[in-house]
């Protein structure tokens, strides 16, 4: 931690980093509705205001903003911590946005999937060309925390053009979050937030993952289980394949190999990191929202991320 770099205070509990060609990194500031660009300067600028819940964001075709919004929350302050507590008083379900960054335009392009609407869209990645998901993106509904029950949670594929989308994994009982791709897009990879689980399938086409058979209950492989109370929350994927995961409670970015193994755990000055991406003209810097306390920092990080397709 001691490289570690604050590139940004202040914010409404950010998530779903970007790191930009100019240095700059986009983000979501979940409690304030918005998307925020943080230039290498640390000045913020608002891109677009989806109101709800705009959580995990990624780069899409023409350079459109691809964003998960899962309706909004409400929330508990106090000085030093901001933290959702509850579906917002205004919740009406969930949603994937399409958003221009020039004008800001936002476009709903999937509220639900068949009959079932989407609870709580939370993490997204585009499948790169020539893997099987190629054409669209998947994401992961995390589901909403009620007081006295929760949504249970979901992994989806859907067109990039908003003409299909497919339910490809359910249930995952305790929240799917974080969601990744190998770098040749034949596995993706799914956190559980609160078994502290991490989840592989082999991807099989657009939608299509080939299933473990019962007792797994959504089909998923269990790549890992996370050692004591820890929760688990976004990811990334290096160009080697190992996958490093936003691991709350514990306040550690966790690397895990493809085989399952932990590599290495670093800690971050909180109990909530939650999210991570990697930038810079090497790919070796990590950028990493501190989201109780509204911070973006970055710190060099010790192998290449993997380049995300429109990025």
């Amino acid at each position: 931690m001691t490289d570690l770099t604050v590139l940004a205070e202040g914010l409404r509990f950010p998530e779903g980093p970007v790191a930009m060609p100019d240095g700059s990194v986009l983000l979501v500031e979940i409690a304030a509705g918005r998307i925020t660009r943080v230039a290498a300067d640390g000045t913020k600028t608002v891109v677009a205001t989806p109101g709800g819940g705009p959580n995990g964001i990624a780069l899409g075709p023409g350079g459109r903003i691809y964003c998960c919004n899962n309706g909004g929350f409400a929330w508990h302050e106090e000085p030093g911590m901001l933290r959702p507590v509850a579906p917002a008083p205004d919740y009406s379900g969930g949603r994937i946005e399409v958003i221009d960054p020039a004008s800001g335009a936002v476009r709903v392009l999937y509220e639900g999937c068949g009959e079932h609407r989407l609870k709580g869209p939370n993490d997204i990645v585009f499948a790169p060309a020539g893997s099987p998901g190629e054409g669209g993106f998947w994401f992961s509904d995390l589901g909403k925390v009620r007081a006295r029950d929760r949504d249970h949670g979901g992994v989806y594929w859907a067109a990039a053009d908003g003409s299909r989308i497919v339910e490809a994994a359910y249930p995952i009982f305790g929240g799917a979050n974080g969601i990744g791709l190998s770098p040749d897009g034949r596995t993706l990879y799914v956190a559980e937030t609160e078994t502290g689980r991490l989840w592989a399938w082999p991807v099989e086409g657009p939608g299509v993952l080939r299933k473990e058979p019962w007792p797994s209950t959504s089909g998923g492989r269990m790549l890992c289980q996370f050692p004591g109370y820890r929760r688990l929350d976004s990811l990334a994927v290096t160009a080697s394949g190992n996958i490093c995961v936003a691991t709350l409670v514990s306040g550690e970015i966790t690397t895990v190999s493809p085989e399952g193994e932990i590599l290495r755990t670093v800690r971050m000055p909180e109990r909530m990191p939650t999210n991570i991406c990697f930038g810079g003209p090497d790919m070796r810097t990590a950028y990493v929202t501190l989201s109780l306390t509204g911070r973006l920092v970055s710190l060099p990080w010790d192998e290449p991320g993997l380049r995300l397709p429109h990025g």
